[in-house]
């Protein structure tokens, strides 16, 4: 038998009134003491007669659940709220030799639309947490994102300045490798043109010598005639006196034409070693010159301090080739009966020695200190 329980306008443990629909498939039981209960309950009555005590018994128990329970509790668990119906509702419908074989809740609604309310409340709470959960996660997106941006100009930045870095350290060594080869380069085309410059003195020396020695012979040779047309004018054409004068006379002549050639041979030998010696001179001028360019170019790199350095390195040699004369002088006396006065000149001398070096080079070798101290203690 299917039954159809229907519990109108009842009051919930809240007080909100409910109407709860459902449906019930029931038997009569065919054990022989249950059958006999059900024979005794129900004897000579029709099957609407039973439908309706099983349905009253069910409506009543129904009735009294739903007094005991929220309207969530009725709502939102059907299953429970049928089972606890069931359950509470066996053992009365079974003395009666009934058996519930189902019971389920077809229903729930309301007059006053609780349930509609319950439902819009629940609908924007659930709303509400997901739009709260839909910010928070942009804002997280947001937040990650450009911590994901940070990160990322960070790496490229120090990307960049390792790359900026590395330029800048392999520019400055391409720079020193430049300046070292061309330096060395410079210091090994002077070394070859000194180097060619001495050999081809050394050639002309040997060729002036030679020339030397070819004159020399030469003279001898000369010689050697004048003595053999002495003796043949001795021998076969004049008399011993006139022979005598003559061989004086040609001896005189042969001596002064040996002079005159050996002053001639050793003018050309001195002529030509000066012409040699400044080939080699200019030769080497140039050579030094250029030597002293790239050496001015090397030094105008380092500034003040590199002329500086390099006029004093010069000074020792300009002031043995200005005191080379005195080397000829046995001795030197000054008269002076004051020796302050003598004093006075050489620090006199030493006061100018700076403005002079000044003048020629440039350079202020005033602010050396020792030249500032010498200077300044005669002032």
């Amino acid at each position: 038998m299917t039954l159809q329980p229907r519990c109108e306008d009842v009051e919930t443990a809240e007080g909100v009134a409910l109407t709860v629909t459902g449906v019930a498939q029931v038997k009569i039981m065919t054990e022989k003491e249950l059958l006999a209960v059900a024979c005794e309950q129900f004897l000579g009555k029709s099957v609407q007669d039973i439908k309706n005590v099983v349905l009253q018994t069910l409506e009543g128990h129904l009735r009294s659940i739903l007094g005991t329970l929220t309207v969530e509790q009725i709502y939102q668990d059907r299953d429970q709220f049928a089972k606890l119906v069931r359950e509470v509702a066996a053992p009365d419908v079974g003395r009666m030799g009934i058996e519930i074989l189902s019971f389920t809740i077809k229903d729930v609604y309301d007059k006053v639309d609780y349930l509609s309310s319950l439902g819009k409340t629940q609908t924007a709470v659930v709303q509400r947490d997901a739009d709260i959960g839909v910010a928070e996660a942009e804002r997280d997106a947001g937040i990650r994102e450009a911590e994901c941006k940070k990160e990322m100009l960070d790496v490229k930045f120090m990307a960049d300045t390792k790359i900026a870095d590395s330029k800048r350290a392999f520019e400055l060594q391409k720079s020193a490798f430049s300046e070292e080869v061309n330096i060395k380069t410079a210091e090994a085309q002077l070394a070859y043109e000194l180097q060619g410059a001495r050999e081809q003195q050394k050639i002309r020396q040997e060729e002036i010598e030679i020339e030397v020695v070819q004159r020399k012979k030469q003279i001898a040779v000369e010689a050697q005639e004048i003595l053999r047309t002495d003796k043949e004018l001795i021998a076969t054409v004049r008399c011993p006196a006139e022979a005598e004068a003559h061989r004086i006379q040609q001896i005189a002549e042969g001596e002064k034409v040996k002079q005159v050639l050996l002053a001639q041979a050793e003018a050309e030998k001195i002529r030509r070693i000066g012409e040699a010696e400044a080939a080699v001179i200019e030769a080497m001028g140039k050579a030094e010159a250029e030597r002293m360019k790239l050496k001015a170019e090397a030094y105008q790199k380092y500034g003040d301090a590199a002329k500086m350095a390099l006029v004093l390195e010069a000074l020792p040699r300009i002031a043995a080739k200005i005191s080379a004369p005195l080397t000829k002088v046995d001795e030197i006396v000054i008269l002076s009966g004051d020796n302050s006065k003598v004093t006075s000149e050489v620090n006199r001398l030493l006061a100018e020695l700076p403005a002079s070096v000044h003048a020629l080079t440039g350079v202020d070798l005033s602010k050396i200190p020792l030249i500032k101290k010498a200077t300044g203690a005669q002032v």
